[in-house]
């Protein structure tokens, strides 16, 4: 969906800077957008996301290569059974399903803070899922019995609170924050990878993404299940939780040595 969004952003006008692990796979991509549109304007960027070190040099580069942003899109993630669906952490402890899917986002979002609300209006797009759990706080990083599933809603869950969190931090700042389930079960690797066949097409979760890139009546501070404005778990609606949730975010990054 990545590609899919970034292709159709660039035909838009838009110069579009592109993530990714695989120099080869993100090469393929701002080769399409070149053909596509004619011009070389699109921009590659290399980091994992597993790794906060890597995310914070992602951070450093986007601010030298652009002097505004006018969109962020956090959609990096990985599936509840890729890679086979075991327990994996960093050297610090840090579980990841978590590190990808939340938490490297939360990091790179507060990163490029600055810049976002000096390009006001601007807009930060959460790709989360309908597959949402609470968080259990006694285990966070799920050392007590692992389950795939579970780690993944969990991570999505967080996501859609940072988002809820965030909004409420910049509403008065220009910067839109919201968070969507695209489409459910997408015909994309990750799907593929969990033995399921796709019920959706990409093309199907990219429109309700780039709604929320370009639509006038998005609002913020919101959550989505494709084009229609949607209920999250009761968790993502407890202050006290999201609070929770901030201070662990935080003491993972003190512990990353990157906060």
């Amino acid at each position: 969906m990545g590609r899919w969004l970034a292709l159709r952003v660039a035909e838009s006008g838009a110069r579009v800077l592109i993530h990714g692990r695989s120099a080869d796979r993100a090469e393929q991509v701002r080769r399409e957008i070149h053909e596509a549109t004619g011009e070389d304007r699109a921009e590659i960027l290399l980091a994992d996301f597993a790794d906060l070190r890597e995310v914070d040099r992602f951070a450093d580069e986007v601010a030298a290569r652009t002097a505004r942003l006018d969109v962020l899109v956090n959609n990096a993630g990985i599936g509840a059974t890729s890679p086979g669906g075991r327990r994996e952490i960093d050297e610090l402890g840090v579980e990841r399903r978590f590190a990808v899917n939340y938490l490297s986002g939360y990091r790179l979002t507060r990163r490029l803070l600055p810049l976002l609300t000096a390009s006001a209006p601007s807009r930060i797009v959460n790709v989360s899922s309908a597959g949402q759990r609470a968080l259990d706080f006694a285990d966070p990083m799920m050392e007590l019995g692992y389950d795939g599933m579970r780690a993944y809603t969990q991570s999505k869950l967080a996501q859609i609170m940072f988002t809820f969190d965030l909004a409420e931090e910049l509403r008065d700042s220009g910067v839109a924050v919201n968070a969507l389930h695209p489409a459910t079960f997408m015909d994309t690797t990750m799907v593929r990878e969990g033995g399921i066949s796709p019920w959706s097409t990409v093309e199907e979760g990219g429109n309700a993404t780039l709604r929320l890139i370009d639509a006038a009546d998005v609002g913020t501070g919101r959550y989505f299940n494709g084009t229609a404005q949607a209920h999250a778990d009761p968790q993502a609606y407890d202050p006290e939780a999201r609070r929770r949730l901030r201070e662990l975010s935080e003491k993972l990054l003190i512990q990353a040595g990157v906060a």
